[in-house]
């Protein structure tokens, strides 16, 4: 029973990978689901998609590498973070689409918290800048626009989760709510010093405490999955939020050690240990995932929308035919040829944290072609990845000397170059680029007795290629300069 099941629930697709001893993949499974866009700034996902596709991704996984269930030693869950959703406990169906991180629609619910001069208390309880981004507001919104819905989480009818808790409870058949310390840091609803719900921000909000699920450590033999889903019982012995499970598959265990993840968003973490450092530069003091009792937490800044802009590419403008089209397409041309091109299609994120702001592609000309464009996109990520390092660097005790990457988009060699270009520091890519899925099934491995310690890990990680800048300084400020002057004309677009 060496092998490992982790199931990544994203916000575009479940994956579903077989990990064996060594941390190599045996076999994956993966399948998209419907986004849903309600109205302008609103994401949403059907709960039961989220639930179906991870299923079918796990008997497929299971199935290709020709093991079952009564092979795996554990399961372990990483998912997108901050989504929220809202269930039955009685027949455990959702009550509304979930309304996920990306979804900017309670941004004048977060205006008035911070005027009513409530921004100080959340930032030192929960290490998070008040923003929609997060959980609380958005289960607050439903809770006040679904009928009844109040009333009925008063009287214990309703459980409230993020992506995580929602498996859990239906591979569970419902005997299971809970969560960890990564997700449950990122409700705003978590005081990530005294490790509890907040009574104070519950109140506030009016949030009623029985809601939510209990708080585990990100390691631990957690509870038996139902037989009927997989074939016979699987324990659950992992569980972490996407960013900080690829923090710790990333092999980021020491303080100073930095990743970023490409996918459909940006996200950059900085491991501090055990301090809970607070930055002065607009990012999020958030908890690392958690393998024993000691507590570990993280700098992190995100972008809202990285991979996403190729998406948009493919199926919004029918640029390409695939997502792996585009960087050919973008190498095609030296330059992007003066176009900038910042895709805050649901406001920006750290360090700017302006829900208003909306996409914008300047510095078109006649001359302007889909190659300048598709280029632009690539680097559109790069600079928003560049200013998240340049806060985090203004934060950290000594400047990083590399940083570790990972994501579906860190395939991307050309993207990864412009990135070391603007970051000035070599970019280092693993061989293992689902350190998501590697980081839940490592957090579930070391709770079963698969891996002995995090030495161990730290060995199962190798470099599969470094990315070293190719331009001077100047060239790279003038560029970022350029960038800069691009995102001061998007803010605030939308009153």
């Amino acid at each position: 029973m060496s092998y490992i099941l982790a199931l990544d629930q994203g916000t575009t697709s479940s994956r579903a990978i077989v990990f064996d001893h060594q941390g190599q993949a045996v076999a994956s499974a993966q399948q998209e689901f419907r986004q849903i866009f309600p109205a302008s700034g609103w994401v949403e996902h059907d709960p039961l998609d989220l639930w179906h596709s991870q299923l079918a991704t796990a008997r497929e996984a299971l199935q290709k590498a020709g093991i079952g269930a009564r092979d795996l030693a554990g399961l372990g869950i990483t998912n997108q973070r901050e989504t929220t959703v809202l269930w039955d406990r009685k027949t455990g169906q959702p009550l509304a689409n979930a309304i996920v991180w990306q979804d900017r629609r309670t941004a004048a619910m977060c205006e008035k918290l911070a005027a009513a001069g409530h921004a100080e208390l959340i930032r030192a309880r929960t290490g998070l800048v008040l923003d929609s981004y997060f959980s609380a507001t958005k289960l607050a919104w439903l809770l006040d626009t679904l009928p009844d819905a109040r009333q009925r989480a008063e009287a214990g009818e309703l459980a409230f989760g993020t992506v995580d808790s929602w498996l859990i409870w239906q591979l569970s058949g419902g005997r299971l709510h809970i969560t960890d310390v990564s997700n449950a840091s990122r409700t705003m609803l978590f005081d990530i010093h005294r490790r509890v719900w907040d009574a104070d921000i519950l109140a506030l909000l009016n949030i009623p405490a029985s809601l939510l699920p209990e708080v585990h450590h990100s390691s631990g033999q957690f509870g038996l999955t139902d037989a009927e889903w997989l074939g016979a019982p699987v324990m659950i012995a992992g569980i972490a939020g996407d960013q900080q499970a690829a923090l710790f598959g990333q092999a980021c265990h020491q303080p100073g050690m930095a990743k970023n993840t490409y996918g459909t968003g940006c996200f950059m973490l900085l491991q501090t240990g055990s301090v809970a450092r607070r930055s002065e530069h607009g990012l999020l003091t958030t908890v690392a995932a958690q393998g024993s009792s000691e507590p570990r937490f993280a700098l992190e800044g995100s972008v809202f929308v990285g991979g996403a802009v190729v998406q948009w590419l493919r199926d919004g403008l029918g640029m390409v035919s695939s997502s792996q089209a585009v960087e050919p397409l973008a190498a095609s041309v030296p330059d992007s040829g003066g176009v900038i091109f910042v895709p805050a299609f649901n406001g920006l994120g750290a360090p700017h944290w302006d829900p208003h702001a909306r996409g914008g592609l300047l510095g078109l000309s006649r001359g302007t072609t889909q190659a300048h464009i598709a280029r632009a996109a690539l680097e559109g990520i790069a600079f928003q990845s560049a200013d998240l390092l340049e806060a985090m660097q203004a934060d950290a005790e000594a400047p990083l000397t590399e940083l570790r990457v990972d994501g579906g988009a860190a395939a991307n060699n050309l993207l990864l170059q412009v990135q070391a270009d603007l970051l000035g520091v070599p970019v280092v890519r693993p061989k293992v680029l689902e350190t998501t899925a590697l980081g839940a099934a490592q957090l579930a491995g070391l709770a079963t007795g698969v891996y002995s310690d995090i030495a161990e890990l730290e060995r199962c990680w190798q470099v599969d290629r470094i990315f070293t800048p190719a331009i001077s300084r100047d060239e790279a400020e003038s560029r970022r300069e350029r960038w800069r002057s691009a995102v001061t004309r998007v803010q605030h677009w939308q009153g």
